[in-house]
């Protein structure tokens, strides 16, 4: 495909992929710097955390045989959306879960926690494959908290304008409420401490990729806030050895760009200490830590763009650059480079299946030339008019 389109190998400046192996080894194989998809890995990590603790995994399963006899038999849905009306609450259909999708549970246990009283008058009156006991409903409810912000996280992930620069804050603010104890713990324990462990295995490299950690420092929502005590200092020394050689590759009137990102750090992760808002704005209001000395030029633009205070996260920070690239320009180059990846590969995902609404029973001798053209243009165009 490179070749195809022309792009040499180092005008790449990273490929996101989801954490297959095949995949790994042929972004290796071929020379080419990847990061993983942050949504797939989530559906890992929480996958884990659900299937850890035997009496939520009992819960989720009596959830499901619940909403497949709805789903099977269009004579209960009657009878349920009956009640519904009865009680004078919204008609509903309660959620069903794909395995390949943890959210699509999470959803799922929350339709059933709000049609309880629905179902408890259902059951009152018709029979049902299987019931949720009184401590299979508060088990579910806590999960449904626990898991409420991965829910928040994964659609903020998934959005069409989520960077990289996202990873390493969401990571902090995860491990931030995970660790937080709350009397409504009991019972959900193990789910909890599963979960933590799970997060901290599957982003375990984060703050020592360069392709995350300077797209960090380099996101003005987030800066060098939201790094572990030990890591900001080191990541910011390798930001700055990258700017360093920038600097020079421009004095020295050459054209290239800047040398390949910094090999892995080797670094100690750190925990940090129930709304993700509010831990975003904790985090982002800590001071900076003290910078070691810098060199004249771009290293003064770094230190100046530091000392600021983060802008609002939900601020763009490419509007940010575009405004702010005459005060920090060698920094607005280097932006310009790491935060054009994004984090997951959900939009890539949901422009194939744009091709079902092109491609359909009336338009099926489409060439794949014609229908190329129309996804692209049926993608660009809001773009486009929205400038």
């Amino acid at each position: 495909m490179l070749q195809t389109w022309g792009i040499p190998k180092t005008s790449v400046h990273v490929v996101l992929r989801d954490n297959a192996k095949n995949m790994i080894k042929a972004m290796n194989d071929a020379g080419l710097p990847s990061l993983p998809c942050v949504a797939h890995t989530l559906q890992l990590a929480v996958h884990e955390g659900l299937l850890a603790q035997r009496s939520i995994a009992d819960a989720i399963a009596v959830g499901r045989k619940i909403v497949g006899h709805f789903k099977h038999s269009a004579l209960a849905y009657s009878r349920l959306e009956d009640i519904q009306g009865q009680l004078n609450q919204p008609i509903k259909r309660l959620q069903q879960d794909v395995q390949t999708r943890w959210n699509s549970t999470y959803y799922m246990l929350q339709s059933l926690i709000e049609q309880k009283r629905v179902l408890g008058v259902y059951v009152s009156e018709h029979e049902l494959p299987d019931y949720l006991t009184a401590h299979q409903w508060a088990l579910m409810e806590k999960t449904v908290a626990i898991l409420a912000p991965f829910e928040e996280l994964t659609k903020k992930v998934s959005s069409y304008d989520a960077l990289a620069s996202d990873v390493i804050p969401a990571v902090t603010v995860l491990v931030s409420l995970l660790n937080r104890e709350t009397d409504e713990d009991h019972g959900v324990k193990t789910m909890k401490a599963t979960l933590l462990a799970a997060v901290k295995k599957r982003f375990s490299d984060v703050e020592t990729n360069p392709l995350y950690f300077i797209s960090t420092i380099l996101d003005p929502r987030y800066k060098d806030r939201f790094f572990s005590n030990n890591t900001a200092p080191e990541a910011k020394l390798h930001l700055k050895q990258e700017l360093q050689m920038m600097s020079r590759a421009e004095s020295e009137g050459s054209r290239a760009e800047a040398a390949e990102p910094p090999a892995k750090l080797f670094l100690k992760a750190q925990a940090s200490t129930s709304s993700l808002d509010t831990v975003f704005e904790e985090i982002a209001k800590e001071q900076p830590q003290a910078a070691q000395p810098l060199a004249a030029g771009a290293a003064i633009e770094l230190d100046t763009y530091l000392g600021e205070a983060p802008i609002p996260r939900e601020d763009s920070p490419l509007k940010y650059w575009g405004v702010n690239k005459i005060r920090f320009p060698t920094l607005a180059k280097m932006a310009h480079k790491y935060l054009s990846a994004p984090c997951s590969s959900v939009e890539s995902e949901r422009l194939f299946s744009s091709v079902s609404h092109i491609i359909d029973e009336n338009r099926n001798r489409l060439t794949a030339d014609n229908a190329e053209k129309l996804l692209f243009l049926k993608k660009n165009l809001p773009l486009t008019f929205s400038k």
